[in-house]
Order: C-alpha cells, then sequence, then structure tokens
C-alpha cells in the first residue's frame, strides 16, 4: 500500500477515546501515513455492550476497512420485537426493520464490544494505544498542541481529535461546558445485564405504559439479557449522575407496578454491577473545530439512541475527517471541508429522533393506543414502514473515494 505524504504541521495526531470514531479515525489517518496515538480512559478496548447497527454508508466503510465478513460474522440476527401488557399476553410483533427502517440482509446488529474489538485488533501492532490514561490539559499555542495527560506524561502533537463521546473532556476543554451544546431529549434510561430466565433467543419484548418502558433484549438463549428501564422526565436528574445510589432509588421510584417482570427487572437494577444510567440527549455544536483541535462522532455530533444512527454516522465522520486530512494541505481547510461534508448527514439523521413519537416509548395513553392497534394489523405496520421510511438518510452521504489519498 502506498501511503500519502502529509504535510509536517499536521503528521502527529492525538485522538482522544477508543470506542467507535477514534479507531476508525486511526485506521485511516494510519493508512494515510500519519502517526497517531489513541489515548483511552479505560483499561483496555471495551468489551460486552448492547447492540449497536450499522447500516446505510457506514456499511461502506466497514466494507473499505476489509470487517464486513467478521462484522456479518457477529450479526446478532434480532428476529422479532414483541410488545406485552401488564399481565405478559402478547400486543403484537414487529420485526426490526419495521422499527429502524433497516432493510433486512443488509443492516448489521452486533454488540458494541465486537464492534469495538474488530476496529482495534488491525491497529494494536501499528498505533500507539495509552489506555488508563486521559487529556488533563492541552494548550494549543497555533503551530502545536502540548498535552499533560491525567498520568503526568507531556507530549506535543500536531493535531488533536476529541472522539471521546456524548460527555466529551476534550470538547470541555477546548470549547467549555456541555451544557450550551447539549439538547435533552426528555428520557432517563438505566441499562444492566441479568441471567436469562425469560425464553429469550435473538428478540427482545418490550413493556409500556405512557412515557415508561421496560425492555428485555436478547442474543443468544445461553447468554444474559439485556435489561433497560427507561422513563420520560422533565428535567435531567443531575443530581444523580455521581451518585449510583440515586440513579438506583430514582429509576426503582418510576417504576411501582407489578406487571409483567417489571419488578424482576427493577430487582436485577437494583443489584447489577454493570450498571449504566444516563439520559438520551444530542449535541449541536457551531462548529467542531477550533484552532488544531476538532471533535468527531458523539462529541461532535451525537444523535441519540432513539435515532438508531449513533454508531453509523461516527464510522461515517471519522472515514470523512481522514479522508479530508490526508488531502488537504492545511488542517484549516481539512477541518472546514470535513464539516461541509458530513454536516447535512449528521443532522438529518439527529432529526431521526426528533421528528415525532417513539415506537419503544409513547408519552400519552393516546399514543400507546395507537401504536398497539398498529402493531396488532402487520399490513398497517408495514405502510406505517413505507410512510416513514429511513433508509434514504441513513444513505444521504455518498461516500467519498479519497484515492489520491492512498
Amino acid at each position: 500500500m502506498t501511503h500519502t505524504n502529509p504535510t509536517p504541521a499536521a503528521r502527529r495526531v492525538l485522538i482522544s477515546g477508543a470506542s467507535i470514531a477514534g479507531p476508525t479515525l486511526a485506521y485511516w489517518l494510519d493508512r494515510y501515513g500519519f502517526e497517531v496515538t489513541v489515548v483511552e480512559k479505560a483499561a483496555a478496548v471495551r468489551g460486552g455492550g448492547y447492540p449497536i447497527d450499522i447500516r446505510g454508508t457506514a456499511r461502506a466503510v466497514v466494507d473499505r476497512m476489509g470487517l464486513l465478513s467478521r462484522l456479518s460474522e457477529a450479526h446478532v440476527d434480532t428476529r422479532r420485537i414483541t410488545f406485552v401488557d401488564a399481565a405478559g399476553d402478547t400486543v403484537g410483533s414487529l420485526q426490526p426493520e419495521q422499527m429502524t427502517g433497516g432493510e433486512a440482509g443488509l443492516d448489521l446488529e452486533v454488540r458494541r464490544g465486537d464492534l469495538a474489538d474488530a476496529l482495534y485488533t488491525p491497529l494494536r501492532d501499528r498505533v500507539e494505544f495509552l489506555f488508563n490514561d486521559s487529556i488533563a490539559t492541552l494548550d494549543d499555542d497555533g503551530d502545536a498542541v502540548h498535552v499533560v495527560f491525567a498520568s503526568g506524561t507531556s507530549r506535543t502533537f500536531d493535531l488533536v481529535i476529541g472522539a471521546d463521546g456524548l460527555h466529551s473532556n476534550t470538547r470541555r476543554l477546548v470549547f467549555g461546558p456541555e451544557e450550551p451544546f447539549h439538547r435533552y431529549l426528555g428520557h432517563v434510561f438505566a441499562g444492566f445485564t441479568l441471567p436469562n430466565e425469560f425464553g429469550l433467543s435473538h428478540e427482545a419484548a418490550v413493556w409500556n405504559e405512557p412515557g415508561r418502558a421496560a425492555v428485555v433484549y436478547s442474543y443468544e438463549p445461553t447468554d444474559p439479557v439485556h435489561g433497560f428501564l427507561t422513563f420520560l422526565r422533565d428535567t435531567p436528574p443531575f443530581e444523580a449522575f455521581r451518585n449510583p445510589r440515586a440513579q438506583r432509588d430514582l429509576v426503582t421510584s418510576c417504576f411501582p407496578e407489578q406487571a409483567w417482570h417489571v419488578p424482576r427487572l427493577v430487582k436485577a437494577m437494583q443489584e447489577a454491577d454493570d450498571l449504566f444510567f444516563d439520559i438520551v440527549s444530542q449535541i449541536h455544536m457551531p462548529t467542531w473545530s477550533h484552532g488544531r483541535v476538532a471533535l468527531a462522532g458523539d462529541a461532535a455530533h451525537a444523535t441519540s439512541f432513539i435515532s438508531g444512527q449513533g454508531s453509523s454516522v461516527a464510522l461515517v465522520g471519522a472515514y470523512v475527517l481522514a479522508g479530508e486530512l490526508a488531502t488537504h494541505a492545511h488542517h484549516t481547510e481539512a477541518f472546514a471541508a470535513y464539516e461541509r461534508r458530513l454536516r447535512p448527514f449528521a443532522e438529518r439523521n439527529q432529526a431521526l429522533a426528533t421528528g415525532g413519537g417513539t415506537v419503544i416509548t409513547p408519552t400519552t395513553r393516546e399514543a400507546l393506543d395507537a401504536r398497539n392497534a398498529l402493531i396488532r394489523d402487520p399490513q398497517a405496520a408495514r405502510a406505517a414502514q413505507r410512510a416513514t421510511d429511513r433508509r434514504e438518510t441513513h444513505s444521504a452521504l455518498v461516500l467519498p473515494d479519497y484515492a489520491d489519498a492512498e
């Protein structure tokens, strides 16, 4: 493979975050001849995790990375989503594509950990990874970025890219507090795992009351299931973010019903050692770069899990950012081109989460009754899917070739 020869002023790149956008960006920058370092606060690439979707333009990205076969083998193949009432009786079932607007046989659904490992494996002997560390301070003097890590180490880089998620530390250091860029979508959720005592395989089951949902999601029947408890709340529960006990108490207080498996899920949430508590929100920023620092993935344009497109947009965005850096003589031109090309795609996918109600958590009794009536009628459900087809949005960006970079 022939590597490009980036200008000396842009060769050394630090990427903060080793989830999805970070390793994807590292892969392409390394391929284009950059010197890449990835810093990650966790001790290793994180395994496990809930399923994520790769569809539309993002599928082309993983194909160009040579990962399509591996991720196809890791496809978890969810076959149905069943909605139940308080007694556990079936209200109706949908195929996943009827909810996501995806396309059976083309969309990939994989565990987050499987995707993270697939992205990391080809990099581990080529790119420097600094685990158990993070950026403490950075100073962009116009000619370089001087970084002090939490470990006390000091390094100098030509560019720094924050790919460190919704609550990005890099964004905070460069652009200021999160609040001006954070758009709360009104939902709070808790995720956790528990034994599969539900007889589920490659499927999910969902119980609802207006504004609340309890979900169990299964891969293989021998694997633990993922439990989710999500509810509407007018204001974000900031007071609970750093208090696990307060998180558990808040979720418990919102699910008093003795219905379906709700008490069992609440108990599992209270006892879980892998509880993940957060709010459903997006990030909207007027610009994704400042000087020699730029943002990628959720740090720049989180779409929220309601959109179903966070990981796909992160994959596409990292590919585009690397390509623009490799084909422009100066980082300011590259950052501007990256934003011009990607922003319409990111914003269009963000709109998927705000363009109406949600199938999983209808907000009113009327909306819940209408949802249930729809899923009881397969023909009407298919018609509704066609009327709200998301596939055009998933593929709204034609993936650039960047052939000149190689």
